[in-house]
């Protein structure tokens, strides 16, 4: 059979990742992305400052296990565990939240690091070629010819290929041209708040908070964060209303904020520190996109951001992507299977055309319903961050559903812990959890309405006709009335 040719536009964490698993399943592959190589010292600073510290949880971690065990492990060396969150009030006190009641927990991973392990990985393979300093220009989506643009010699090339993936980020131009070919629904939405970066460094040598946290100061409509990383550094993040920023101007102004807010943060970073950065970081807009569908017959396909972006809330954003490629090679083994039950079944470059047409389609119809549900749980869950970590009715509701998890841990899953520690698709994940609400509120209700009767029948004992009746009593504590 001839030679199969992908073209990958976008060479970040899914791209990448994606090169890594075409390559394994037989084809050729040219990644090209714009920036320079990252790897290079001269260059290893591009993605520091502009994006939010990640966490690799289940979901991620099973891609990189399904493409090679010994690369999950290489991850697994290069992440810090976190167990929960540690909540830090104004006058300082630290509160740890766990995840999971079992033990289970997030990792904190480098984006630098991650990235460039994964482009180490991808250029090992003899099948994968590395085009730095490339951008996208346009395809013809029915003859799957690329133009990419060489941007330090402003040179075009054409490139011919059977399958295009676009995995160029939220600003995805694979979408934008995709667009003219497909009836393509799109929604792209900014949020009202952005973000600015600061770092922490070490004390003495050591972590200047636990580091198996994800540090949090939630402050009702803003908050901060921090994530530790390998150098024994945390790198934190601010999240608040664009108007809150713009009256935040100057070296004072950012400095008694941080002192009437994150006054213990304030401490362990450094007052200058905090000026400086606030001064030199960029600070970061906060979007998502939702599309449909992802492909274009047998001739394309969006990955990760530029199918799905999301706010960074619920750490998701990289676990869904790499998710993406894991749930899109299944198909593609799959429908290879059914139809060649005699030659090598791993290696999807032997699909026919109609075959890829087949699952692309498969895989655009799926994954669109899991990705629109874990978009809007990213937004819903900023409120809970930043303001419900430290209500009563949310704590007592994770204390409830932690007890019955440990009693029944098939039967009621907290939510984070579906998203996080599990493959649940999304969309089932949203389904179970509205199950599960409806199932607690009628047996708290169910609950506070037999403590009422009980409390009325020896109230009534006690007081007699000057007690209300037991049944307006009971509706009142069971909030019916």
């Amino acid at each position: 059979m001839p030679e199969r040719r992908v073209v990958i536009i976008g060479g970040g964490l899914v791209g990448s990742l994606a090169a890594c698993y075409f390559a394994k399943r037989g084809w050729t592959v040219d990644l090209y992305e714009k920036r320079p190589d990252i790897r290079l010292p001269e260059h290893s600073d591009l993605v520091e400052h502009r994006s939010i510290n990640l966490a690799i949880s289940e979901r991620g971690f099973s891609a990189l296990r399904r493409l090679d065990p010994e690369l999950e492990a290489r991850v697994h060396e290069c992440v810090i565990p976190m167990h929960g969150r540690m909540i830090h009030s104004l006058d300082g006190k630290q509160t740890s939240q766990a995840y999971d009641v079992f033990g289970k927990h997030i990792n904190s991973v480098g984006r630098s690091t991650l990235i460039k392990l994964l482009l180490d990985e991808a250029s090992s393979s003899s099948r994968v070629r590395l085009h730095f300093g490339h951008e996208f220009v346009q395809a013809d989506f029915d003859t799957g010819r690329v133009v990419v643009r060489d941007v330090e010699r402003n040179q075009e090339t054409p490139i011919d290929a059977d399958l295009i993936v676009g995995a160029d980020g939220a600003f995805s131009r694979v979408r934008q041209r995709m667009m003219t070919k497909v009836l393509m629904n799109y929604s792209q939405t900014y949020i009202e708040h952005g973000y600015c970066e600061f770092s922490m460094a070490p004390r003495d040598g050591e972590f200047a908070m636990n580091p198996n946290h994800l540090h949090i100061w939630p402050r009702g409509s803003f908050m901060l964060i921090a994530l530790p990383n390998l150098d024994k550094s945390f790198t934190c993040t601010l999240f608040m209303p664009w108007s809150q920023f713009s009256r935040v101007k100057s070296d004072a102004d950012i400095a008694g904020f941080f002192r009437e807010h994150f006054p213990d943060a304030l401490e362990r970073i450094g007052e200058r520190r905090v000026c400086a950065e606030y001064a030199t970081n960029p600070k970061g807009s906060l979007m998502y996109v939702k599309c449909a569908p992802y492909t274009y017959k047998s001739r394309a396909v969006i990955l990760g951001d530029a199918a799905h972006a999301m706010v960074p809330f619920y750490g998701q954003g990289m676990n869904c992507g790499f998710e993406d490629i894991e749930a899109l090679d299944r198909i593609m083994v799959r429908i290879l299977r059914e139809g060649d039950k005699t030659g090598d079944s791993s290696v999807t470059a032997n699909l026919s055309d109609e075959q890829l047409h087949r699952a692309l389609d498969e895989y655009s119809a799926l994954r669109a319903v899991d990705t629109s549900a874990i978009v809007d749980l990213a937004l819903e869950n900023y409120v809970e961050m930043r303001a419900k970590v430290v209500d009563y009715v949310y704590l007592a509701r994770k204390c409830l559903e932690g007890l019955l998890h440990r009693v029944f841990p098939r039967r009621v899953i907290p939510l984070y812990t579906m998203v996080s520690f599990t493959s649940i698709p999304y969309a089932d994940v949203v389904k179970q959890w509205n199950r599960q609400t409806v199932w607690l509120h009628r047996s708290v209700r169910t609950v506070a309405a037999a403590a009422a009767i009980g409390i009325g029948i020896v109230s009534a004992r006690t007081l007699g006709p000057h007690l209300q009746s037991l049944r307006e009593l009971a509706r009142m504590v069971a909030g019916k009335r």
